[in-house]
C-alpha cells in the first residue's frame, strides 16, 4: 500500500519531467546559451546559465534580453509541466543589478495561480551569491495539443 500510494505521489513528479524532457530536446534557443534545466516539479522549473563574454553589452556587464530569455525559458518549463501545450501570453521583467561577465544566473519559476487556460508565474533570476539580479512575471495561455503521445502521459 505505501509503494502504491508513493507511486502515486511522485506520478505528477514524473510527468513534470517527462514534459521537460519532450521541450529541452526541441528547445535549441536555451541550449544554444548554455541554459541547464537544473530542477522541474508541477508549476515549477529552475533554470541555469553561465554569462559568456559574448553575453556582455557596452557596459561590460550581461544584456538584458539574456536575462529575460533566462527568466522566459524557466517559465516555459514551469508552466509546461501539465502536458499541455503552454505558450507565454505576457510577460514583465524589472533588472535589480547587473550580471556579469562569468556569473552564473539561476531563475526559479513559481506558479502563482493556473485556472481554466490561463496562469500566472513569477520568476526569481539570483546571480552566483544569491543576490536578486531581476524580477520576472509570465502570464500563461495553453493551446491546442501536448507534449507527450496519450501513451506516454497515461503511464506517467
Amino acid at each position: 500500500m505505501d509503494a502504491q500510494r508513493t507511486v502515486a505521489a511522485d506520478a505528477p513528479h514524473n510527468l513534470a519531467q517527462a514534459c521537460a524532457d519532450a521541450m529541452w530536446a526541441d528547445d535549441q534557443a536555451s541550449q544554444g546559451l548554455g541554459m541547464v534545466v537544473e530542477w522541474v516539479a508541477p508549476g515549477e522549473a529552475v533554470v541555469s546559465m553561465t554569462i559568456r563574454p559574448d553575453m556582455t553589452n557596452g557596459h561590460g556587464i550581461c544584456h538584458g534580453g539574456f536575462i529575460f530569455t533566462l527568466a522566459d525559458s524557466a517559465f516555459a518549463f514551469a508552466c509546461n509541466t501539465y502536458n499541455q501545450r503552454t505558450v507565454a501570453q505576457h510577460c514583465a521583467v524589472t533588472f535589480l543589478q547587473p550580471g556579469r561577465r562569468g556569473d552564473k544566473l539561476t531563475a526559479h519559476a513559481v506558479e502563482r495561480t493556473r485556472t481554466g487556460r490561463s496562469g500566472i508565474y513569477d520568476v526569481t533570476v539570483r546571480d552566483g551569491q544569491g543576490g536578486t539580479v531581476a524580477e520576472f512575471r509570465g502570464h500563461s495561455r495553453t493551446i491546442a495539443g501536448t507534449l507527450l503521445a496519450t501513451d506516454a502521459a497515461d503511464s506517467q
